[in-house]
């Protein structure tokens, strides 16, 4: 008899990862021999027992793994599929096997996203308890000054607990926005754009460019490679019997931080990156505020007098 958890069944079965496998027998989409399964931590005998998934029969026997590394576009939604008829990140990926998304990137995100139909793996990169780092370079409206970063790197407290960076620093400044550089540890639902909101700092950008010590570099946005699992898990600092790595694996950025203690002269007027003239152009209404800005563009265009 081989038994093991119903979730993890699922997960290893590549339907979807072990926490979403959690909430798919809680919704009562899960069966186990016939019979609806809703309690969790339910075992199964993997040799004996019929589990199917929207009566679907799975089967671990049959899945053979795959892993890939996609560098998402802005635009695109991490999801199977989109009721609002967006496009997925699975629009990306034209292969015959189902592999689904390694946590998310919202839409206007870009970046490194591995996909894999080998949920246990994917449980792996996403739960805290692997301290998987995630590198991002954020770029935000204005100059960041000492304060600003401060507040960033205290982090804030959410209705689903702190949410604080690894670490912040400035890696490059431009005449009116500031590139950061953020490393996340446990990577909460939209933990960066929360944290630079809750601070008054608004994003321009956001990429992530890598996930533990593996990196985008080389992969252009839209295209994707395969990598072995062996590669993966060397990259990401975990051992092949599952276990941490000892101090992880982290990725060196080529890029030095700044000193913003000494000024800038590109900066020297620019404004503040917590100033509220910037918030027009967060998520919530960017689409609205660029259509606004298009406009008025087309206005002038069509209002001024034609030239001779």
């Amino acid at each position: 008899m081989s038994e093991i958890r119903l979730q993890k069944y699922i997960a290893d079965c590549g339907i979807t990862s072990r926490r979403k496998a959690e909430d798919l027998i809680l919704q009562g989409k899960v069966k186990v021999n016939g019979n609806i399964c809703v309690k969790l931590g339910t075992k199964v005998d993997t040799t004996e027992d019929v589990v199917m998934v929207n009566d679907e029969v799975i089967d671990r026997e049959a899945v053979d793994h795959l892993y890939l590394v996609l560098n998402k576009p802005r635009s695109y939604v991490t999801t199977m599929n989109d009721p609002e008829g967006r496009r997925t990140v699975m629009d990306l990926v034209p292969i015959n096997t189902r592999v689904f998304p390694v946590g998310r990137l919202d839409y206007l995100s870009e970046g490194l996203l591995l996909l894999t139909n080998d949920g246990d793996i994917a449980n792996k990169i996403i739960h805290p308890r692997f301290n998987v780092t995630k590198t991002y370079e954020v770029k935000v409206f204005g100059k960041v000054n000492e304060a600003i970063l401060k507040k960033l790197k205290a982090g804030v407290t959410a209705h689903d607990g702190v949410l604080k960076p690894k670490s912040v620093r400035v890696i490059e400044q431009l005449p009116n926005k500031t590139w950061l550089e953020f490393r996340l540890n446990e990577g909460k639902n939209r933990e960066i754009r929360r944290i630079c909101e809750a601070c008054g700092v608004t994003i321009d950008k956001l990429k992530r460019v890598a996930i533990g010590g593996l990196a985008i570099d080389g992969v252009a946005p839209g295209k994707w490679n395969y990598i072995s699992k062996s590669d993966l898990l060397k990259f990401i600092g975990i051992k092949a019997d599952g276990t941490a790595l000892n101090g992880g694996t982290e990725y060196i950025s080529p890029k030095k931080s700044i000193n913003i203690r000494k000024g800038s002269k590109i900066q020297k007027e620019t404004t503040l990156a917590d100033s509220k003239e910037f918030t027009k152009f967060r998520k919530e209404i960017y689409f609205e505020t660029i259509r606004g800005l298009n406009a008025r563009k087309n206005t002038e265009t069509t209002s001024s007098p034609a030239t001779k």
